[in-house]
């Protein structure tokens, strides 16, 4: 393995690219300890080179800023990455014999995630029985559903839970309050198998060049101890920036909320469900879903609860917010912002920077009120990739004349809306190139942005969007934190989103950053990933390229 820049040595990088502000062409970078000390060209790294640091052959790899995953959840990802892997069913019959085999080869719960019935051509989830007659009777089977709101269960498991009786059962397929009981007795590892699996979860995130993560922990999520477990893991993993999604009425409240954390959650929001999901049909729509006419979706929090919670963490000056994904739960959160404002002075909303998690469906009326609030969005492009095509999961829920544009992270950033991205994973792949790629191929052409818009969006916003105190996170500028991730790419290109002007351009003249082109067929390899000095990961082919001069 490289020496790690924490070691005594300098470490000199050169021989590659170096995506930098403070010099678009640089091919070299200098880190001393936990720090860059110095990027710039390669004639000026060959004269600096000597005895006192160790220097790496990049081959033409990329350095870049090390990316910050906005929507994170790190246990839930350890245990898809563990259980049953369902992602790429495309039909019932296919989900069911996967079943089947699982039973056949082990014992215990039978745990998947993944599955989306919308790709399929049956359009509908199994029932209670298909999954216990696959499993051969008598076996738990708790199926997650891509989105994680839902999920499906065998009759046997039903039964010992008594999941018949609560809010959100239709035959096997579990919703709100039945999902809850499920999740809650099923997903509740003990300490030692919780601690490895939020390990495995970090530790492919690191090799996915990611220097940070944004736990949304909550309580119908996983208990606090699994969140108060995650913050206190040690050894060199990705940085964990968490929030606590519960609802408080007042700031003595809230308070009282933290203190339970030691102060180590940024503050009362992420997963603090406002609504749920387009998938499982509890998104809060204004309309009912194309697909469910009876249904607007589910609302889980009034103006009212928004207001008191906002109302709450202003007054405290702490940052708070939701997630939301419906029309009509972005007309909530927009109400309860207003209320707050009137109470508090709109510049002490915008003070606290409060944030909202995925906004799928937004008007521009929505999105000009949020601008005027001064409220981040994190945004999962990955979603529009999965879903938004014609035929997709989008138009088959909302119908054809409204299911375009959603996610829009276009309008979002041209409207003033700081936006960040993540990738909600175990949702979908936590994989920051191909969320830069869904944004410059995003389904509606008037939404689609920059390479550059995205890849500033996945790193320095990502830090912003936190309250990082460090203005340089997220930049390789001399004095920064040596958090980065090194790259062996294809090909390095400037890219846009306009199709009427040449997308793909390696004219040096535009003084522009380099980055991987997204429409090769190899995506990015991640060789090192290192934060704050500290190596996260590395592959092992940089240790083949590097010197120590003597």
């Amino acid at each position: 393995m490289p020496v790690s820049p924490s070691d005594s040595k300098p470490i000199l990088y050169r021989n590659g690219s170096v995506y930098s502000a403070a010099d678009p062409f640089a091919t070299a970078m200098l880190v001393t300890a936990d720090t860059v000390a110095w990027v710039g060209s390669e004639h000026a790294a060959a004269a600096l080179a000597d005895s006192s640091m160790d220097v790496v052959d990049l081959q033409g790899a990329l350095v870049a800023p090390g990316f910050v995953d906005s929507h994170f959840h790190t246990t839930e990802t350890g245990l898809a990455i563990t259980s049953l892997d369902l992602t790429g069913v495309n039909s019932l019959g296919e989900l069911l014999d996967l079943v089947a085999r699982a039973a056949a080869d082990s014992s215990g719960t039978i745990m998947g995630n993944g599955w989306d019935e919308s790709r399929w051509s049956e359009r509908r989830p199994p029932t209670a029985s298909e999954l216990e007659n696959a499993s051969g009777g008598g076996r738990d089977v708790y199926l997650v559903r891509a989105d994680v709101h839902s999920a499906v269960v065998s009759t046997f498991l039903a039964q010992r839970l008594g999941l018949q009786q609560y809010d959100g059962w239709d035959d096997g397929f579990i919703v709100r309050d039945a999902h809850f009981a499920a999740r809650s007795a099923v997903r509740s590892p003990g300490p030692d198998e919780r601690e490895a699996l939020q390990r495995t979860a970090l530790d492919h995130a690191a090799a996915n060049g990611i220097v940070a993560v944004v736990e949304m922990a909550a309580p119908h999520i996983a208990p606090r101890e699994d969140v108060l477990s995650l913050l206190s893991l040690a050894g060199p993993h990705p940085e964990v920036l968490a929030y606590w999604g519960q609802a408080v009425t007042s700031e003595e409240e809230m308070r009282t909320v933290l203190a339970g954390f030691d102060g180590k959650v940024l503050g009362l929001g992420g997963d603090l469900n406002v609504d749920g999901s387009i998938g499982s049909h509890t998104a809060r729509m204004r309309v009912p879903y194309a697909d469910a006419p009876h249904s607007c979706g589910t609302t889980f929090m009034s103006a009212d609860d928004v207001a008191a919670h906002l109302g709450a963490a202003t007054s405290a000056g702490l940052q708070a917010g939701f997630h939301v994904i419906g029309d009509e739960g972005l007309d909530t959160v927009i109400a309860g912002l207003e209320k707050v404002a009137s109470d508090h002075g709109l510049e002490r909303v915008r003070a606290a920077r409060h944030r909202l998690e995925h906004v799928e469906v937004a008007d521009d009326g929505a999105i000009s009120r949020l601008a005027h609030f001064g409220t981040t969005v994190s945004a999962q492009p990955g979603f529009d990739a999965l879903w938004g095509a014609p035929g997709g999961l989008y138009e088959q829920r909302l119908g054809t004349d409204r299911y375009t544009p959603m996610n829009r992270v276009g309008s979002l950033l041209s409207a003033g809306v700081p936006v960040c991205l993540g990738s909600d994973s175990p949702v979908t792949r936590m994989s920051p190139w191909q969320s830069i790629h869904a944004c410059i191929a995003h389904a509606s052409a008037e939404e689609r942005i920059s390479a550059r818009a995205a890849f500033l969006a996945h790193t320095r916003a990502g830090w912003r969007a936190v309250g990082a105190g460090n203005p340089l996170l997220g930049q390789l500028l001399p004095g920064a934190p040596a958090s980065y991730a090194v790259w062996e790419v294809d090909e390095l290109m400037v890219q846009t989103p306009d199709s009427r002007v040449q997308s793909w351009s390696t004219d040096p003249r535009a003084g522009t950053p380099l980055l991987p082109a997204l429409d090769t067929d190899n995506e990015p390899r991640c060789l090192e990933t290192v934060h704050r000095g500290r190596q996260l990961y590395a592959d092992g082919v940089l240790a083949d390229r590097q010197t120590r001069l003597e």
